[in-house]
């Protein structure tokens, strides 16, 4: 392995990643080293520019969830998402049809890809795909290190976008318990870990928009580490949550630390590039009342009231939280938005019926999916099933 360290600015980030490749090497040489791998995330763009984010690191054997698996399994897996070594400084190609695109991966093995298409891009497909390999470094006993990334880019028929968060907006997470959400996060998987009643057919539904043909995107915006992305995608993908771009936090750089002000300012930027980026779609943004979701969603109302279409807040707080939602609610709507607080999915889905941003037609699935017990999920070939129409991640829009 011949590819050199870059150079860094300080002395403990030259001295640390120099101690990332000394033990590369080791490993290399021992022949201890796992399998290293490309990981892409779903990402983003317009007919003129695409956005893919990534990285490349050592996989440490993270097995393949099932519905049986152990709390020790499922904690051991969690372990080996956060233990995997980052390959800095790798160089990545990446090829759209003509085209070629190189990236170098930073200290945390991350890269970021912005590939401009030599025309605009046709608008029937939604997705499209992009092939990433890794040019260096080399690892002698290892297969040629590839994989093949998607970005979706809106059809010019979506009537809006949703902006989502996931933890305690999609499925239960306790966040503001502490000891309950690190019981929920490390001793699950993403069979285990169980959506809120209703919320898959509504997200569905608010994809397909009022028409039933349309496909409005979705977006997951979370202060969650990139780390447990391949957890948030299968948990998205059993659930039969629409297919759509994460986007989550790089934890590195603080050690795993996240401050409040870090969380917000973190969710705040994300949203506003998200519309910056399509500036003529219009969002409806999806949290809960548990962190900061109101007050974050409040200052993109200040900022830019006419690109939101409404803010639905699901309801898990109590006492005194429940009054500073209830004055966020009040000045926003004072500002022409209207945030509905909620206590379940089927109140926001007739209140988004109301509004004609779901077809009427589909409030049935949605309360039928609400009744439903959340405790079992669909045997496995009924599973199987379901998930074939949520796998045209190259969909062509109807």
């Amino acid at each position: 392995m011949s590819h050199q360290p870059p150079a860094l600015q300080t002395s403990w980030q030259r001295l640390r990643l120099h101690a990332d490749w000394l033990a590369i090497r080791i490993k290399e040489r021992l022949n201890w080293l796992d399998q290293v791998d490309i990981l892409a995330y779903r990402g983003h763009g317009t007919p003129t520019a695409l956005y893919l984010r990534g990285r490349v690191l050592e996989q440490k054997g993270i097995t393949t969830a099932t519905q049986t698996d152990p709390a020790w399994r499922n904690l051991l897996n969690m372990y080996r998402r956060f233990s995997s070594s980052a390959i800095p400084n790798a160089r990545v190609r990446a090829r759209f049809g003509d085209q070629e695109l190189e990236a170098c991966t930073d200290a945390h093995g991350f890269f970021h890809l912005t590939l401009v298409p030599e025309q605009p891009l046709a608008q029937q497909r939604v997705w499209h795909a992009i092939s990433l390999e890794v040019l260096e470094p080399r690892f002698e006993r290892q297969r040629t290190i590839c994989t093949t990334g998607h970005v979706l880019v809106p059809p010019p028929g979506a009537r809006f976008g949703v902006i989502s968060d996931i933890d305690d907006t999609i499925v239960r997470t306790e966040a503001t318990h502490l000891l309950r959400m690190l019981r929920l996060v490390l001793f699950s998987n993403a069979y285990t870990r169980l959506p809120f009643k209703g919320v898959a057919a509504f997200y569905r539904a608010l994809q397909r928009g009022a028409s039933g043909e349309e496909y409005n995107p979705i977006f997951y915006v979370s202060s969650s580490p990139w780390n447990i992305y391949d957890l948030l995608i299968d948990f998205l993908n059993i659930h039969g949550l629409p297919l759509g771009p994460l986007l989550l936090r790089d934890w590195g750089a603080q050690r795993g630390r996240l401050t409040r002000m870090q969380h917000r300012q973190h969710k705040l930027e994300l949203i506003r590039t998200l519309l910056a980026t399509y500036p003529h779609l219009p969002f409806l943004l999806i949290g809960d009342s548990g962190q900061e979701d109101p007050e974050i969603y409040r200052q993109i109302v200040v900022e830019a009231p006419e690109r939101v279409r409404a803010i639905y807040i699901r309801d898990v707080s109590r006492g005194r939280r429940d009054h500073e939602v209830e004055a966020l609610r009040a000045e926003v709507g004072a500002r022409g938005v209207e945030m509905l607080t909620m206590a379940d999915t089927l109140a926001a889905a007739e209140y988004a019926a109301a509004q004609g941003l779901i077809a009427a037609d589909q409030l049935a699935a949605i309360r039928a999916d609400t009744a439903k017990d959340a405790t079992p999920l669909p045997p496995r070939a009924e599973l199987a099933i379901a998930l074939k129409g949520q796998a045209g991640i190259a969909q062509r829009h109807p």
